[in-house]
């Protein structure tokens, strides 16, 4: 049975209480108070392992099962000359990833994590959301099931990726109908000063031809979102209920999460932002999310680039926390009362 066969059973997901498990965090947070460093002297290293704690569920999280995920899909919006790119680029590069030969093939076995790609409606790109919604109601709610669909029952780490042209004006779009504003729109794929100003007038005209319908985020996901944008909204808000903590790689990933922490205050307690877009808009965004990237690179390549590089980085929290000693056990004296 589809977890979200209505628009309603959707809304009414996002709406539910998911918690994380305090007493596995706080297992966590008490092994951290014994080990043989001074406290809190691995800063974000601890917090993240009690992250991983709460949302696995465990009190010694584990990070055996990591799935990429990289969804696609083509934008209606591309027809208005957003990307330096042709629409044809996507399918193009789900076929280089299916060949192995994309920087997130080298960086997900880097970090040791199965890679897949789901290819949606790549045939059938959304409406151009200038003229009309993005997505029927049907065929947003199909998205957002594949993308559900796509997430494993076994998973200890969800890294979520994207793959479509044309896409960062859908996250330009939604950003400032989330969150107010202007000038969300940023150079993409390479556009020059000029296609960055002709870009923010396409989100201009998306936002006045939406203005209506804009206080319900799930219709922003539906009109000026994509395919592959509501899949990872489907496979962010299944984790969440299965338990599983999520990497959220750039601009366009976070976007299309967003609407989740508009619905429900702790409707991405469960995710982390794995890196700093150099896509302009990606700042503001996580400032108005409230989330702290893991990593700052430059990157704005897109495909879960950032999340898979942030994998080896919890790795290496994980160590830390499960391979150190205690004070008692290495005969260290704790310090002093």
């Amino acid at each position: 049975m589809p977890d979200f066969p209505t628009l309603a059973a959707l809304r009414a997901a996002a709406l539910a209480p998911s918690a994380g498990d305090d007493a596995a965090a706080g297992a966590v947070i008490a092994r951290q108070a014994v080990l043989t460093k001074p406290p809190g002297s691995l800063g974000r290293l601890e917090s993240l392992v009690a992250w991983l704690a709460r949302w696995q569920r465990r009190p010694v999280p584990r990070l055996q099962r990591v799935q990429v995920l990289v969804f696609a899909g083509n934008h209606g919006v591309a027809a208005q000359g957003v990307s330096p790119y042709p629409a044809a680029v996507t399918a193009q590069m789900v076929h280089n990833f299916a060949a192995g030969g994309a920087a997130i093939n080298a960086l997900a076995a880097q970090a040791g994590g199965a890679l897949r790609v789901v290819p949606l409606r790549l045939d059938r790109p959304t409406a151009d959301f200038t003229a009309a919604p993005a997505m029927t109601e049907a065929e947003f709610l199909d998205a957002a099931q594949q993308g559900a669909a796509a997430v494993p029952a076994e998973c200890d780490l969800l890294c979520l990726g994207e793959m479509g042209i044309a896409n960062t004006t859908a996250a330009a779009a939604l950003a400032a109908a989330l969150f107010g504003g202007t000038g969300w729109a940023g150079r993409g794929t390479g556009l020059d000063a000029a296609g960055v100003a002709h870009k923010e007038e396409v989100v201009r005209a998306a936002l006045a031809r939406h203005a209506a319908a804009l206080d319900d985020p799930l219709e922003v996901a539906r009109r000026l979102g994509g395919h592959e944008l509501a899949a990872i909204l489907g496979a962010t808000l299944a984790a969440r209920r299965r338990g599983i903590p999520v990497l959220l790689d750039g601009f366009a990933v976070t976007a299309a999460a967003a609407p989740l922490a508009l619905l429900a205050p702790d409707g991405l307690d469960h995710a982390a932002a794995a890196h700093l877009s150099a896509e302009s808009g990606h700042r503001r965004l996580l400032a108005a999310l409230e989330m702290t990237p893991l990593l700052d690179l430059g990157l704005r390549l897109g495909e879960g680039s950032g999340a898979a590089l942030a994998v080896p980085l919890l790795r290496a929290a994980l160590a830390c926390h499960t391979g150190m000693a205690s004070f008692a056990e290495a005969g260290v004296a704790g310090r002093a009362a």
